[in-house]
């Protein structure tokens, strides 16, 4: 009885969407703290900021996309104030700069998530229709 009990509200918290919301909200928290901090981290080559960006805006807009399916305008619009906000705050932080730069890197990492994603979706239906017509 009470094995039923646990098992309803576990699968409630397990289905995916719920998963992919926590794993935003981790990853929103570490890009946050990671863009506001003061860096200490060592650069092994030019603009490994810029690939950080792009996979940073990739990986939310993965998570996002799978959290709650939003409309690409949407997803798209909210990032990029995110981005924008980012770079905002950090032009008022004496350890940070401000960089156009990072913005535009901030925008190609999701838009590269979406053409990954239009990518997966073409070559799904390719293979799903190859299947109908060899049956």
């Amino acid at each position: 009885m009470l094995l039923h009990f646990l098992k309803r509200p576990l699968r409630l918290v397990m289905n995916y969407t719920n998963v992919f919301k926590l794993a935003l909200l981790i990853t929103f928290a570490v890009v946050s703290y990671l863009v506001f901090s003061k860096p200490n981290y060592p650069i092994y080559f030019t603009n490994m900021d810029k690939l950080g960006h792009a996979g940073s805006f990739f990986a939310l807009s993965y998570l996002a996309y799978y959290a709650f399916k939003p409309k690409w305008y949407w997803l798209a619009s909210i990032l990029s104030l995110y981005a924008m906000m980012i770079e905002v705050i950090q032009s008022m932080l004496p350890y940070r700069r401000a960089s156009i730069a990072d913005v535009a890197a901030d925008l190609a990492g999701i838009t590269f998530f979406y053409l990954c994603l239009m990518l997966y979706s073409n070559v799904k239906d390719w293979y799903q229709t190859k299947a109908k017509t060899s049956d």
